[in-house]
């Protein structure tokens, strides 16, 4: 029994099970199959065709061949009828013969074989028509009884056997052909197997996964084939799985088709709570039908599950418990593979699997048997450390919670008087012996057990909390002035933390292993930590695995869909981790170490700049009091996160100053009731005060107050109308909103093109959730006016996942380390390798700033590797691109110079207006180098002044000075002076010897001039780099010039 049960995009609860069904008789049916002993192009093929006939009947068997230039070419054909033998299967031996251009390679005789594409081979049955039918139309292959065909690989022409043509020819001859034959480029075939994942994929639970979009074939004959199984399809599905758990609600996705409505259509493949397998698919006529399996997925061990479609069919085989279950549908399925995306894991409809996905193949066009199946493992030490890891925190776990429980035991007898509380609570702590464990487990996690008897237990001692509690007392220890000195003996604690299901212990673990912190680099245990982190959704362990898979870097693939998912599971928390009041959470800043007048303004609560702000709010200035707030809840500039001192101040600058930002801010805090009682009545009185000062936040707080509270769209939407007039983000996304869900007033139903715009809009703005609606619109490409970019959709989820409150918590300590001279290269380093680019820059800084240091605790190149992650970043700032630059110049470490990189990294420093990029490019020409055109073009310098190098300097130099704005006099205009000075020299005196002396004079004069005004602006000339100074720099540029790190701009 089946039920039609529709979906809308969600799961589907009635289900049946699959039940085997027994093979049934087909004996009056026709049929036809076909046999291949190998499946290559070769000639002399031998093809076993069975077939059976009812009636009269024609046998066809056709192959098709496509090329580079031609598609559906007829190479073989041969048909033969059967008129006596009905009713009886039958089999037909047929050798297979091809053109010599498909089947050899080129020699003497054959001069222009061909590249090979696909071969198809077609066979069918027609009964023998009668009357007046046509017998040609009869006998196509679409006016078929019954057929078949099946794809043969092709062989690329230099694998290909040299025809034997029986004949002699001069050896000479037959030398040039060979050796000619070494040459012909060879093609990949398309072919219908898409690999969807070959990497470890750590799946959390949550409502996010991986989305894939398939393309139309190239090949003609591969997409005809396509577009005639959308209504009959056959397809496979592999993929392997490690289960922690079974889903927990309802229904968790392995993975599923979304339709561009946004449905579920076929194969929708889902977790339940038994571990039962649940299959949903779309029938051709539109509705929906489920079944479930009879067998449960196992937990904590890699599996293997195949699925075949064929249909109306669709077969299970799960290869622990080796199982296999079938079932018929009444009708076909409809499945077209481009309309619409897959989803592998979770999505904003259902939450993924408890677990790790392994390799994923697709088989678009066929239906393949188990051991034709080509799906291992990709890399087995790997998926054998996943396992050992769950097994070795299984025994922890048990050792710790045992331990605990006996602790208590014992605490509870000790206490049954007066004088025993005293005695527990001031006296010696009882110390349990682990005597109910094993000889083996004791030394095996001896350890563990030292460990756990210093620890104090208490009622409320979980596993999870003695993990904490572990972690804390290692990183504090970790964050000493010589703490990294001590970091083999904090791994093995690291270790346990991780097993006790404290993560941010296991994100530690994998940075430490990546970058060799302290001790030897493990890729493998630093990928295992990482890939453990992510499923428990350690925010920065997730962040790390999605920023290696972003670039592609540390032996991790490219993979943007990969990376997507774990960077869109960050960012869909992000929202909720900025409203929540506990956590270790500080606002994230871009604060370098460069700038010595951001660094001055970082304070604490005893600091000067937090003190003098208090004053000033405590006076009333209205200033002083947002600002005051601001630090106080978000956690900004150095200052713990106290949001209930900071709703003190929002209160005294809304009632007292009416400041109509303080009133917007303590209004929505009343409306929420973050840290105080709501207050409806007060927050719509400040709110509207706030709107009549023009307010454009407080026009938008209006009309989500009427949206929220009173359901009148009407008025809500005039409001955000009315802000997003006056450019309030939240105001469009607002808009968006009620054209999504279908309530804007006077448009009836739902429209997901206009709210898209208006998503897009509020992204513009830097609203979160708009970015991420416009991420995940980029990753489908479901949706009109966004065409499908992977890249683009991970640069937006990136971006809100950056603004993380637990990342900036990190970044913080890093920064307060080094304000207050303790290690900051521990957390600076966390920050780094979660792919946060002022992180990197500012590591990289403190590596030159202490080499000892580097040198003594990292085993990576510090400064060239994160400067060199710093520029791969979209936001990277200019001085990184000058950086790596004059690495590339002069040759860095082992590093081998490399001219023409330099002169790239020159001259995007130049395209961000870093007028450093300019100066150095009219260097390097000034030596005598020559610019690539491609460069010249990508700095927009016109083609008329490439003829010679003193147009492009002049042009260069130019373009220094007009970027170097903040005073009259610096290195590019006195660059630019000492330019034209010379082509005047050249142009009026042609004596070498006046020409000398002039030039000297000149020279000596403008000296003079800069050491005057070097004194004048020396005060505001504050270069980020500890480099040589201005008076050099010009003097370099008259005895020699060289690339520099000087800011030829005074700061």
């Amino acid at each position: 029994l089946f039920y039609f049960v529709p979906s809308f995009g969600r799961e589907t609860l009635l289900t049946t099970p699959v039940i085997p069904q027994s093979d049934q008789s087909i004996a009056s049916e026709d049929f036809i199959h076909l046999n291949i002993l190998e499946k290559r192009v070769l000639n002399n093929s031998e093809v076993s065709v069975q077939y059976l006939c009812s009636k009269p009947c024609t046998v066809t068997l056709e192959a098709v061949a496509s090329s580079e230039f031609r598609t559906g070419v007829l190479v073989y054909k041969k048909r033969w009828k059967n008129e006596k033998h009905l009713h009886i299967s039958r089999t037909q031996t047929v050798h297979l013969k091809f053109p010599n251009i498909m089947v050899y390679r080129d020699d003497y005789f054959i001069r222009h074989s061909i590249i090979v594409h696909t071969v198809i081979l077609y066979a069918w049955i027609n009964h023998k028509p009668f009357g007046s039918y046509d017998a040609k139309q009869d006998e196509s292959y679409l006016q078929a009884i019954a057929k078949n065909y099946t794809l043969l690989e092709t062989v690329p022409p230099c694998e290909r056997p040299y025809k034997d043509h029986k004949v002699c020819f001069k050896w000479s001859s037959e030398h040039m052909w060979r050796l000619q034959a070494n040459r012909i480029p060879q093609c990949l075939h398309e072919t219908d197997a898409v690999e969807i994942l070959s990497f470890p994929y750590a799946s959390s639970g949550e409502k996010t996964g991986i989305v894939k979009k398939f393309k139309r074939f190239h090949n003609r004959e591969l997409e005809t084939i396509r577009q005639h199984q959308i209504d009959y399809p056959k397809f496979t599905v592999s993929v392997w799985l490690y289960l922690l758990h079974h889903c927990e609600k309802n229904l968790c996705g392995i993975f599923y088709f979304v339709d561009p409505g946004e449905m579920y259509s076929t194969p929708a493949v889902f977790l339940n709570e038994e571990g039962y397998v649940h299959i949903q698919m779309r029938l051709v006529k539109g509705e929906d039908l489920a079944v479930k399996t009879i067998f449960s997925l196992p937990l904590k061990q890699w599996f293997r599950l195949d699925l075949s479609f064929n249909g109306g069919q669709v077969c299970v085989v799960s290869h622990l418990p080796s199982f296999l279950g079938q079932s018929y549908f009444r009708e076909d399925f409809y499945y077209d593979d481009m309309a619409g995306y897959f989803v592998l894991g979770g999505s904003g409809y259902a939450p993924g699997i408890e677990g790790f996905f392994g390799p994923m193949k697709y088989y678009r066009l066929n239906i393949l048997e188990t051991k034709q199946i080509s799906n291992h493992l990709y890399d087995k030490e790997i998926t054998e450390q996943i396992e050992l890891y769950y097994d070795r925190c299984a025994d922890i776990q048990e050792v710790v919670s045992g331990y605990g429980h006996l602790v208590k035991q014992v605490c509870s007898g000790i206490r049954e008087n007066y004088y025993s509380e005293l005695n527990y609570k001031y006296g010696a702590k009882t110390k349990s012996d682990a005597f109910v464990w094993g000889k083996e487990l004791r030394e095996k996690y001896h350890n563990l057990f030292s460990l756990l008897r210093e620890m104090d237990f208490n009622q409320n001692n979980t596993v999870l909390e003695v993990g904490r509690r572990i972690f804390e007392k290692v990183a504090k220890s970790l964050s000493r002035a010589d703490g990294l000195h001590y970091m083999n003996s904090s791994i093995p604690f690291l270790m346990v933390s991780s097993c006790c299901g404290y993560h941010k212990a296991s994100f530690f673990l994998a940075v430490i292993f990546e970058t060799g912190l302290a001790v030897p680099v493990d890729p493998l245990q630093g990928l295992l930590y990482s890939l453990v982190g992510a499923q428990r959704s350690e925010r920065l362990a997730v962040m790390n695995l999605g920023y290696k898979h972003y670039q592609g870097i540390n032996n991790y693939p490219l993979d943007l869909e990969l990376s997507y998912a774990y960077y869109n599971d960050i960012a869909l928390k992000t929202s909720h981790d900025q409203h929540a009041t506990k956590g270790d959470q500080a606002f994230v800043e871009t604060i370098r170490l460069r700038d010595d007048e951001l660094l001055k303004a970082q304070t604490k609560e005893n600091g000067d700049v937090f003190m003098w702000l208090k004053y000033e709010a405590t006076r009333g200035n209205a200033a002083a009091q947002q600002r005051l707030a601001q630090m106080l809840f978000w956690g900004q500039q150095g200052v713990a996160k106290n949001p209930e001192a900071a709703i003190e101040w929002y209160s005294k600058g809304a009632l007292e100053t009416e400041d109509p930002i303080l009133m917007y801010d303590y209004a929505i805090i009343l409306f929420k009731g973050h840290g105080v009682k709501k207050n409806t009545r007060l927050a719509l009185e400040l709110m509207k005060k706030a709107a009549s000062k023009g307010l454009h936040q407080a026009v938008n707080g209006l009309g989500w107050y009427y949206h929220n509270f009173k359901r009148d769209y009407i008025k809500a939407a005039k409001y955000w109308l009315k802000a997003e007039e006056m450019g309030n983000p939240d105001a469009s996304y607002n808009l968006g909103a009620l054209h999504l869900d279908g309530i804007y007033p006077g448009v009836p139903g739902r429209n997901r093109t206009l709210a898209a715009e208006y998503f897009y809009k509020a992204a513009q703005g830097g609203h979160i959730e708009g970015t991420i609606r416009c991420s995940l619109y980029y990753i489908t490409g479901n949706m009109e006016n966004f065409a499908r970019d992977p890249e683009k959709a991970v640069i937006w989820a990136k971006h809100i996942a950056e603004k993380n409150g637990y990342l900036g918590h990190v970044i913080r300590k890093a920064l307060n380390a080094y304000l207050e001279l303790h290690e900051a290269l521990l957390y600076y380093v966390l920050a780094a390798e979660a792919g946060i680019e002022v992180s990197q820059t500012n590591l990289a800084h403190i590596c030159e700033e202490r080499p000892e240091l580097a040198r003594r605790y990292l085993a990576t190149n510090c400064v060239w590797r994160y400067y060199n992650f710093s520029i791969s970043q979209i936001n990277a700032p200019s001085f990184a691109y000058l950086k790596m630059g004059d690495f590339y110049y002069y040759g860095y470490q082992n590093h081998s110079k490399d001219l023409e990189l330099s002169v790239q990294m020159y001259a995007q420093a130049a395209l961000e207006g870093d007028s450093q990029g300019f100066f150095n490019l009219a260097l390097l020409v000034e030596e005598g180098n020559s610019i690539p055109p491609y460069i010249l073009d990508h700095l927009e310098i016109n083609r008329t002044l490439r003829s010679n190098n003193i147009s492009i300097l002049q042009e260069l130099y130019q373009r220094c000075w007009s970027h170097c704005n903040q005073e009259l006099i610096n290195p590019c205009s006195l660059a630019l002076l000492y330019f034209y000075l010379r082509v005047f020299w050249n142009n009026i005196l042609h004596s070498t010897l006046i020409y000398f002396m002039g030039t000297f004079l000149v020279s000596i004069l403008i000296a003079f001039a800069v050491q005057y005004f070097q004194s004048l602006s020396a005060s505001e000339c504050n270069p980020p780099y500890k480099l040589k100074t201005l008076f050099n720099t010009f003097n370099t540029i008259i005895n020699g010039p060289e690339p520099q790190f000087e800011n030829p701009c005074p700061k």
